[in-house]
């Protein structure tokens, strides 16, 4: 049941695309049903508005791209039960999170190491005082400013110190990949599979749970392993896809930073061989999810103690272990549907059609 009953209701998904049998996971699309949060169409609509307003997006690249990159469909298909304006808070932060990677990327390509440099001290500050950023030169900086600003507001400021800690891990994760990507160095798939948390960004993810459950959960229940397994596996599982769905795009944009790529380069696989790994990886994760989620719900049901505060506890672990699950389907249609990773469609395989390529982080 949603923590928030009176909020959202959910709406399940038909099958919508067919998935290349190389890519496909029929466990997923059996056993895992696809929901909607049913904001989400004004979700869409307000996300595609913000990104206008911050300026984070040429205009022209809104209006051509933005609902088909389906950025809003990502979080909307996993935060079920999340208040609308939590969940739109989420979906500008994770629209957001997509235009840094593009910059990110735009900016190795072109060698912009002083813009990258500006843009990561620049974030980190933004990060530890969002309220005196709001007006940052650099549209990226300002949007991420009033994004963090919105999530901050929903717990406590022990959530937020932990949202922030866990954030500039990450944006020191993006500059290790900065380092890797200019210099060439593919990482050990060890290296890489203990980076890629970090830029995949699995915490906040899962961070952002629970003001979906609208609880903040303390250490001795966010820390526990029936907590703790499935909340990592359900990451790992979308970080692991990801990089199998988008092998061909960092392939062609000389990237060293996947899953496949260390395989190949390290442990000597084919190209073929390195799939049938990955797949192997990302099977044996959805079965270890469906073991850890009977865990926590297990654990879920012995917090409820009798007391109000253990009935309340265990009702949004409930809440966070059903959104866990709603993260591989979510995950898994989102590459599909997503022009993001159509690479086949775009002119140039290497870059891809939805980023400002010219003048990203030059202003």
């Amino acid at each position: 049941m949603p923590a928030f009953p009176n909020s959202t209701t959910t709406t399940s998904i038909p099958k919508a695309v067919e998935v290349p049998p190389r890519l496909a996971l029929p466990v997923i699309e059996a056993a895992f049903p696809r929901q909607l949060h049913t904001y989400w169409p004004q979700l869409q609509e307000k996300t595609r508005s913000w990104l206008l307003q911050k300026r984070l997006m040429p205009a022209d690249k809104v209006e051509e791209h933005v609902d088909g990159l389906r950025y809003t469909d990502l979080m909307a298909g996993y935060y079920i039960g999340a208040p609308d304006e939590v969940l739109q808070a989420i979906a500008d932060y994770s629209a957001w999170f997509f235009v840094w990677d593009d910059r990110h990327d735009r900016d190795i390509v072109h060698g912009r190491s002083a813009a990258w440099r500006r843009l990561r001290s620049a974030l980190h500050t933004a990060l530890d005082s969002p309220g005196d950023h709001l007006h940052h030169r650099d549209a990226l900086v300002a949007g991420f400013a009033d994004s963090v600003l919105r999530l901050y507001s929903f717990l406590s400021p022990a959530w937020n110190a932990r949202f922030a800690r866990h954030f500039h891990a990450v944006i020191e994760a993006y500059d290790q990949e900065f380092r890797n990507r200019t210099e060439g160095v593919v990482p050990t798939v060890e290296e890489y599979l203990a980076l890629r948390r970090l830029t995949f960004a699995h915490w906040i993810w899962t961070d952002l749970l629970e003001p979906s459950a609208g609880c903040e959960l303390p250490d001795e229940v966010r820390k526990n392993p029936a907590y703790r397994r499935p909340a990592l596996l359900s990451q790992e599982f979308a970080a692991w896809y990801n990089d199998l769905c988008s092998l061909p795009k960092e392939l062609a944009g000389n990237e060293v930073h996947n899953l496949g790529i260390s395989l190949i380069r390290h442990d000597g696989l084919t190209l073929e061989e390195a799939t049938e790994e990955m797949r192997r990886r990302i099977e044996n994760c959805i079965s270890e999810f469906l073991v850890a989620e009977q865990e926590g719900l297990r654990f879920a049901d012995d917090l409820a103690d009798g007391t109000v505060r253990g009935k309340e506890l265990s009702a949004a672990v409930r809440d966070c272990l059903g959104n866990m699950r709603n993260w591989f389907s979510s995950v898994y249609w989102f590459h599909h549907e997503s022009g993001r990773y159509m690479v086949d469609s775009w002119e140039d395989r290497s870059t891809p059609p939805y980023v400002n390529n010219e003048a990203a982080g030059e202003k």
